[in-house]
């Protein structure tokens, strides 16, 4: 296969799993998680239950959960996507090993990426049987991360864009910081919508009208596991653990603003043409991302606002990982 063709379809397999973030995240917040009470199908059915016997036997087999038909199919919409999202990560593995690379690395992070995409199958599954338990959950978004940040990675290593003679920033350490600086923002953001803790706060910038600092439960916000057989929809946390964790979110954002807003500032005012650029659309993907979280505030949640800021905190993830493999990259 030419590297052209596979970076094509690197490229698009990159796009197609940040869709199926995107959907996850839609599923998770808009309550449908446990719209199938099983795994791999959906009450037993591959599709969900829709005919009277069905729903009649799905009720006997699963009396615990009745059949709500519009969550069961954006679950199982979610399941097809992550499927085909499986099977073109294994059909890029296949090709890598068909396609000449300078160096062994592409083929090797495919054999990866298909690793991990099946271990987030079974971190799928496991947010089911476990009852969307919130370490569990924050997992399955944070490998999701990981797949989509692996495959961008590959798609930057299959092209043939130029990067030779380019001049370093010199920000490479800085750069790696504020990356996990992300990923940790991107893990408490999927432990507050998991715990139900998003609305928390009603206000901004304080918590409520008044209160700039509420009443917080550190200690029973931040355990991590609780044991099993807990139904964790909707939450199960009280208002004082659930504003410790937002509070804490809130604290990342800040973070984020500071960091990676400094690192895209210094990318602009840098004298390469690759720094200005990029270190703009860095600093315009932070604004938009900070205005949705505080939208999510202020308009009590909205599901299409709150779903757009799981994709932006994506965008923002492979405007990171593109600046740390120019840097690599770069002669300087």
């Amino acid at each position: 296969m030419q590297r052209q063709s596979f970076f094509r379809l690197s490229f698009f397999v990159t796009i197609f799993a940040l869709v199926v973030i995107v959907v996850g995240a839609f599923v998770r917040l808009s309550d449908a998680g446990l719209g199938c009470p099983d795994w791999p199908g959906c009450y037993g059915h591959i599709d969900v239950p829709q005919e009277a016997a069905e729903i009649q036997l799905a009720q006997q087999n699963f009396p615990q959960r009745p059949v709500e038909a519009h969550k069961a199919w954006k679950e199982m919409v979610h399941r097809y996507l992550a499927g085909t999202l499986g099977i073109l990560i294994l059909v890029l593995a296949v090709l890598a090993r068909k396609t000449v690379f300078s160096t062994k690395f592409v083929p090797r992070l495919s054999l990866v990426l298909l690793g991990l995409v099946f271990f987030q199958a079974m971190l799928g599954m496991w947010t089911v049987t476990l009852l969307v338990k919130p370490a569990i959950v924050t997992l399955h978004l944070l490998f999701g991360m990981a797949t989509l940040s692996l495959l961008w990675l590959m798609t930057l290593n299959s092209s043939s864009w130029g990067v030779n003679g380019l001049l370093a920033s010199g920000l490479k350490k800085p750069g790696i910081l504020v990356l996990l600086l992300v990923v940790g923002q991107i893990a408490l953001g999927g432990w507050t919508s998991t715990n139900y803790a998003a609305l928390a706060c009603t206000a901004f910038p304080g918590c409520y009208e008044g209160q700039a600092w509420p009443p917080m439960d550190f200690s029973e916000g931040f355990v991590l596991w609780r044991g099993l057989g807990v139904n964790y929809e909707f939450g199960v946390l009280s208002a004082d653990a659930r504003a410790a964790i937002h509070m804490t979110h809130r604290l990342g954002a800040l973070l984020i603003l500071v960091s990676v807003g400094w690192l895209a500032i210094r990318l602009f005012l840098g004298s390469a043409s690759w720094q200005k650029k990029l270190g703009l659309t860095m600093l315009l993907i932070l604004v938009l991302q900070i205005s949705l979280g505080i939208a999510n505030v202020l308009l009590s949640l909205p599901l299409l606002n709150a779903v757009a800021h799981n994709g932006v905190a994506g965008l923002l993830l492979l405007s990171l990982i593109s600046f740390l493999y120019l840097e690599h990259k770069k002669i300087g």
